[in-house]
């Protein structure tokens, strides 16, 4: 079974929880491996946070530049890949 989660949280409910890990990691209460499991959900969050602001931030700038976000918007590949 598939443990992650049909859909990623948006950035809101992925800070929040993220903050809730932090505060349950401190207190010191964890065993070692519910520590390890939630740094592992703690670095997902992270990275589920960043793609939500990497995205507003590309919004951001498309519509600085006059453009809409009608389209939706495709990466670059990094400069290591053949396009």
């Amino acid at each position: 079974m598939n443990a992650k989660k049909k859909t990623d949280p948006g950035f809101e409910e992925a800070l929040a929880e993220l903050e809730a890990l932090v505060e349950r990691m401190e207190d010191g209460d964890l065993s070692l491996e519910d520590s390890i499991k939630t740094y592992e959900r703690g670095v997902a969050l992270g990275r589920t946070a960043l793609k939500a602001l990497d995205a507003a931030e590309q919004r951001v700038r498309i519509l600085n530049e006059g453009g809409t976000t009608a389209q939706p918007f495709e990466p670059a590949p990094p400069d290591d890949e053949p396009t």
